[in-house]
């Protein structure tokens, strides 16, 4: 059964029997599976150089790679664009677009080869390593632009960090000024964060923790819910004693230095930040928008192509085929998956031989090569494209 949750691209010999293929089918998916008329249309399949049969059957072995690739990639972007705008669904819809239009417009609103990107007239080898080469560059891109937008933001949240931490660990250069500190050649100010639970005994205790503590210059600077930031000035000559009777007691002793143009350059280096990852964040938006829209314009060509080479493969030549496409609801799936059954019944005999192509001599030599087929296998063909979006 295939997935309910994608969109199925169908392909059939173009002879007697499907002719007005989408005026016969569409009334019966419509009454017998209840399928909204506008949940089916034409895939309007182009004639393409077949070449012969050895290389049909080397691209049937390469083309399922290049799918899973071109499949990751596409949901990469998808996943970029989500995290960008914070998984809003709302604001995802907006930027999941094909040609600024919805996904669901691209493929159900009479969708055809481009042709004048990729012109029929080259092999079918050619077209779908043209595909390749295109999906990579967007792949290749895509990862640099992210990897440079997650350094920069990175930066600025460790930044940002620093300032809304507990007052043990983050930056006090907006908490202290230069009147707080007294700095001479033997006095120096010493700035400690204290437990609260410990902060009622420190009052009583900080002017003993050494000799040459200056008496009654403890002062509490800040408070927040889990530490108390008191500064108290004491000799240099004992920094090392102080310090090391802090930490018997569990008290934490900040390591800062005051300073006006390390303030500034802390100040300036958090702005240039916030600003450099506001204008990567938008470029970054602007670009996974753009590259999702040509993503899945290569990932539908390169399943249209997977639908002639298999056809080839299965039906033989000429190389001719009509196409439909379904998005079936999902509590109906089965239904209508059954109606696609009852319609294509008479290609059964055509297609139990997988491989086998018309006017092929040696059909022996052709089921060696079965193992490359999908193990999930219809009298019609059919590949779906996957709700990467939902």
């Amino acid at each position: 059964m295939p997935s309910d949750q994608s969109t199925w691209l169908i392909a059939v010999p173009q002879d007697g029997d499907s002719e007005g293929l989408l005026q016969e089918l569409s009334p019966k998916l419509q009454n017998q599976a209840k399928l909204p008329s506008r949940n089916i249309a034409e895939l309007a399949i182009p004639s393409f150089k077949t070449g012969t049969l050895d290389s049909l059957l080397s691209l049937s072995e390469d083309l399922p790679k290049f799918d899973v690739s071109f499949t990751a990639t596409v949901a990469k972007t998808v996943d970029t664009l989500r995290s960008l705008v914070n998984n809003d669904p709302v604001k995802l819809a907006q930027h999941i677009r094909v040609d600024e239009q919805p996904v669901d417009h691209y493929l159900l609103n009479g969708w055809k080869w481009n042709e004048g990107r990729y012109g029929i007239n080259k092999s079918l080898r050619e077209l779908v390593d043209i595909l390749n080469q295109e999906m990579t560059s967007i792949d290749s891109i895509m990862k640099a632009k992210l990897n440079n937008y997650n350094l920069v933001k990175g930066s600025l949240v460790q930044m940002q960090r620093k300032k809304t931490g507990n007052l043990s660990v983050r930056s006090l250069v907006d908490i202290v000024s230069k009147e707080d500190f007294v700095d001479s050649e033997y006095l120096e100010t010493i700035l400690v964060a204290v437990p609260k639970p410990l902060a009622k005994t420190w009052n009583t205790k900080y002017e003993r923790l050494t000799q040459y503590v200056v008496p009654r210059s403890g002062r509490l600077v800040a408070s927040d819910d889990d530490f108390s930031l008191f500064s108290v000035v004491i000799f240099r000559r004992v920094q090392d004693e102080f310090f090391q009777k802090c930490r018997e007691n569990k008290y934490i002793v900040r390591d800062f230095v005051y300073s006006d143009e390390e303030a500034e350059r802390q100040r300036e280096e958090l702005e240039n930040a916030a600003v450099t990852e506001k204008e990567l964040w938008a470029e970054l938006l602007r670009l996974s928008r753009v590259n999702f829209s040509e993503a899945f314009q290569i990932f539908v060509h390169l399943k249209v192509t997977r639908l002639v080479v298999e056809s080839v493969l299965r039906y033989g030549l000429p190389a001719q085929y009509s196409g439909i496409v379904i998005k079936p609801e999902p509590k109906t799936v089965k239904k209508v998956f059954n109606v696609l059954q009852a319609q294509f019944a008479y290609l059964k005999p055509r297609s139990n031989a997988p491989g086998t192509a018309k006017g092929t001599e040696n059909a022996d030599f052709v089921g060696e090569y079965q193992s490359l087929l999908d193990q999930e296998y219809y009298d019609f063909v059919m590949y779906d494209v996957p709700w990467i979006v939902n």
